[in-house]
């Protein structure tokens, strides 16, 4: 699935710190800002991974469930 989500990267003395405004708790560090954009990326995929288990713990057993496709 392709997503595109907005980084936020400042600089902090030697480290560039990133976030995105659209996941919350979505972080990511590096000495270069390629290195904070692909620590950014990480935590973005682990968080909807995280929030996807979590969400379909409780489908009932009878439920139709389908994957939907966003561009």
């Amino acid at each position: 699935m392709h997503n595109e989500f907005t980084a936020i990267i400042e600089r902090d003395g030697k480290w560039f710190i990133a976030y995105c405004p659209e996941v919350p708790g979505a972080n990511g560090q590096g000495r270069t800002i390629d290195e904070a954009r692909t620590s950014l990326a990480e935590a973005i995929a682990l968080i909807l991974e995280d929030r996807r288990e979590k969400g379909l713990r409780g489908v009932p057993a009878g439920a139709i469930q389908q994957v939907v496709i966003v561009e």
